[in-house]
C-alpha cells in the first residue's frame, strides 16, 4: 500500500488540508474557540493585535486589524473570517468581500453591532421594542431629551464602547460636555427602569437555518457582567418564547451569521427591550461550555463554516457562570488552582492566560445542577479563591 508522504508543513500529499478559520482578534473568546476547534477537525489561525495575548496558542500572526494589507494577507489562507471583536473597519471588511473571501459575520451585519445609532434606527425599522432614543448633537438637543424623560437619561458613544465604557448617566447638558465637545453625535436614550437584565443568544448559519439558546440573566456590577444564570429564573413560557423570537427575528433581520447575542432589558410589566447587539461569541454563554449540549464556541464554528447546527438545549436543571475579574494582587491565578480544584472538584475553572489587573476579565468559573442556590454557591465559592 502506497503511504502519502508528508510535506513540510505537515500535511500528506493527497489529502485535503482541514477547513481553517481565521479570527481577527487574540482575546479570551478566540481562544475558547481552540479546543472545539480541535474536536471537529477545524484548525484555527489566529491575527493577534500583539504578541502574548490570551489566543497565542493559534496565533499565526501578529499586526494592526485595521490595516487593509495586514487582514488581507491573513485571510488569504483560510476559508472564512470571524471576529474575537467588533472593530475592524467596515472599509477592510468591504475590500475582503470584494476579494471574494467569506467574512462572517459580513459588514452588512457587523455594521449595526459597530454603530450604536445604526443599530437603533434599524432595530427601530424592524419593529423591535426598544428604549425611546435619539441622536444628539449638542447640549440643547440633550436637555430638551431630558426634560421630556422625567430629567434622566443614558448617553452612550455610538462606537467603541464596551463593558460599561462609552455609557455615562447625565441629568443635565453640563454632564456631557466633554463627550459633545469632541464634535461627534451621540446616542441617547431613556433611563430604563428595569427589573432584571436577560441576554438571548441565536446562532444563524448562511444557508438560513437559525437556533435558539435559553434566555439567561446576567447580573452586571460597574457595568461588567458578572455574573450568569442560565436559563434565567421566572423565565418559562410566554418571556421565554418572547425572548427567542426577538433573537430570531433580529439575526434573520440584519443578516447575522455567527453567534448574535441580544442584551434585554426584562421591566416590571414585564415588557422586553433590547439592550444592545453582539455579533460573535459573548461573555453571556460562557455558561454553555460546560451547561449547553452544543457550547457558543463550537456553534459559532458550525455557523460561519456552513455546518449544521447543534443543539443549544441544556445538560442539567441550572448552569451559573461567575467571571473572575481582576484576579489576586500578589500571586498568580495559576497558584490559587489547586486549593480551588480541591474544594470544588465539580466546578469547571477556565483561566485566559492574562496577567490580572483591577477590573480585567481574566478567567470564568461555571457550576451546574439540579438545585440553584446549590449551583450559585458553588460557583461564587470556587470563584472567590481567585480574588484578593
Amino acid at each position: 500500500m502506497r503511504v502519502p508522504c508528508e510535506k513540510m508543513d505537515g500535511t500528506k500529499q493527497g489529502a485535503r488540508m482541514a477547513l481553517q478559520v481565521g479570527v481577527v482578534g487574540g482575546g479570551q473568546l478566540a481562544r475558547m474557540m481552540i479546543a472545539p476547534a480541535v474536536e471537529l477537525g477545524v484548525r484555527v489561525r489566529v491575527l493577534a493585535e500583539q504578541a502574548g495575548m490570551a489566543a497565542e496558542l493559534a496565533a499565526e500572526s501578529v499586526g494592526d486589524y485595521r490595516d487593509l494589507e495586514t487582514v488581507r494577507a491573513f485571510a488569504a489562507g483560510v476559508d472564512v473570517v470571524t471576529f474575537d471583536h467588533e472593530h475592524v473597519p467596515q472599509e477592510v471588511l468591504r475590500a475582503l468581500v470584494a476579494d471574494g473571501i467569506a467574512v462572517r459575520p459580513g459588514p452588512d451585519a457587523l455594521q449595526y453591532a459597530q454603530d450604536k445609532l445604526l443599530m437603533r434606527a434599524r432595530l427601530d425599522e424592524l419593529g423591535m421594542p426598544q428604549p425611546e432614543w435619539a441622536e444628539i448633537a449638542d447640549g440643547p438637543g440633550l436637555q430638551a431629551f431630558l426634560d421630556s424623560h422625567g430629567g434622566r437619561a443614558v448617553i452612550k458613544t455610538p462606537r467603541g464602547g464596551y463593558d460599561g465604557k462609552g455609557v455615562r448617566v447625565v441629568t443635565s447638558s453640563a454632564d456631557a460636555e466633554d463627550w459633545l465637545a469632541e464634535g461627534a453625535p451621540l446616542l441617547v436614550e431613556e433611563l430604563v427602569d428595569f427589573t432584571r437584565e436577560l441576554a438571548q443568544q441565536v446562532a444563524r448559519r448562511p444557508s438560513g437555518q437559525v437556533v435558539a439558546y435559553p434566555a439567561v440573566e446576567t447580573i452586571q456590577r460597574d457595568g461588567v457582567c458578572a455574573e450568569v444564570i442560565a436559563p434565567a429564573p421566572h423565565a418559562t413560557g410566554r418571556l421565554a418564547e418572547v425572548a427567542a423570537r426577538l433573537g430570531e427575528e433580529i439575526a434573520e433581520g440584519l443578516g447575522v451569521t455567527g453567534m448574535l447575542a441580544v442584551e434585554l432589558f426584562e421591566t416590571a410589566d414585564e415588557r422586553i427591550l433590547v439592550n444592545e447587539l453582539a455579533m460573535r461569541p459573548h461573555n453571556s454563554g460562557h455558561w454553555g461550555q460546560d451547561g449547553a449540549v452544543t457550547g457558543q464556541f463550537e456553534q459559532h464554528l458550525r455557523a460561519v463554516l456552513d455546518l449544521p447546527l447543534g443543539d443549544p438545549g441544556i445538560r442539567q436543571p441550572w448552569s451559573v457562570m461567575v467571571n473572575l475579574l481582576g484576579g489576586p494582587a500578589t500571586d498568580s491565578l495559576e497558584s490559587r488552582l489547586p486549593a480551588a480544584l480541591a474544594a470544588h472538584p465539580a466546578v469547571k475553572v477556565h483561566l485566559y492566560g492574562k496577567e490580572p489587573r483591577p477590573g480585567r476579565k481574566v478567567g470564568h468559573v461555571t457550576a451546574v445542577g439540579d438545585d440553584l442556590d446549590a449551583v450559585v454557591y458553588e460557583a461564587r465559592a470556587a470563584a472567590a479563591f481567585f480574588g484578593d
